[in-house]
Formats: structure tokens, sequence, C-alpha cells
């Protein structure tokens, strides 16, 4: 199985990252964690992506915040898929790591998540990585099974209490 590429721009971002660690392990992903800036490590960050593929990584999510430009300087040197995770800042509220984050030119894409939204580039990335792998898929269909489930119930001891009123 491919692994995960999870890189950060500072260790302060590692309180979202977590949740992307959680979920890859939740379905057996393997990963790495590394912290590596755009701006203070240009050349590491540019390495690592240009390794990436034949280090046995299938997908790199990359978190940062304030100027966010490490998703874009990961998918400059590789042809895997990046995914980016705007980290919410003191000075605009993330709204400046979005931006920068999904504001990609032509020919460098990025696949953005919402501000924070860790479990959920780990949701897409498990997502690429089961378009070859069925026990993935089928893992994925069962997580989306449970969270119709969890509704379903949600719905009903709601339709309780509103017989109660």
């Amino acid at each position: 199985m491919k692994k995960v590429a999870i890189i950060m721009g500072s260790d302060s971002d590692f309180p979202v990252v977590s949740k992307a660690v959680t979920k890859l392990k939740e379905f057996g992903v393997p990963y790495e964690v590394h912290v590596m800036s755009a701006h203070r490590t240009p050349d590491a960050a540019i390495e690592f992506s240009g390794s990436a593929k034949k280090n046995g990584f299938g997908v790199i999510i990359a978190a940062a915040g304030m100027a966010a430009h490490l998703a874009g300087v990961l998918a400059a040197k590789t042809t895997l898929p990046v995914i980016g995770i705007p980290c919410k800042s003191a000075a605009f509220d993330g709204m400046d790591a979005l931006l920068a984050t999904v504001m990609m030119p032509t020919g460098i894409p990025v696949a953005t998540v919402a501000v924070d939204g860790a479990a959920n580039a780990a949701i897409l990335a498990i997502e690429m990585l089961a378009l070859s792998d069925d026990t993935l898929a089928e893992k994925l269909e069962k997580m989306k099974a449970d969270m119709e489930e969890g509704v379903a119930k949600k719905d009903e001891a709601m339709q309780l209490k509103v017989a109660e009123l």
C-alpha cells in the first residue's frame, strides 16, 4: 500500500494535523509526518516532494497557515496528488491560508479542504488510494454506511422529542 506524507509548515500546526494522523491510523494507511517550510527550508521541501513517488508515497497532504505556500511548493515538484490544509491564524482567521492554498496556477493543482479540515484531507487521500485498493474502498463504504446509520438514529430520537411537545 502506498504511504501518505503529511507535511506541516510548523510544529504549531500539529494540533490540526493530528486529526489526519488519527484518520489514517483508523483506516490502516501508512504515513509519515514531517515539518518543512516553504520559506525557511524550501530545498528540503522540494527534495522531499521530488522523490516522494520513488519513496513509496501515493498522496501528499500539506498543512500551513498564513502565506501557506507549502502545498504549492510540494505540488510543483511531484506528479502525486497534493491536498492542502489551510490552517487558521490569528490575523485573518485562516482566510489568508485558504486563498493561498486554493489559488494555484494552471498545471500545479492542489486539492484544498476547509480551514483546519485535516480529517477530510485524510479521507480524501484515502479515497485517492482506494482507487487501486479494494480493501480501502470497502472501509470507506463502511464509514459512509455508519454515518448514514448515525444520522437515521438521530432522526429517530428527534421524532420522539417532537412527539413529546
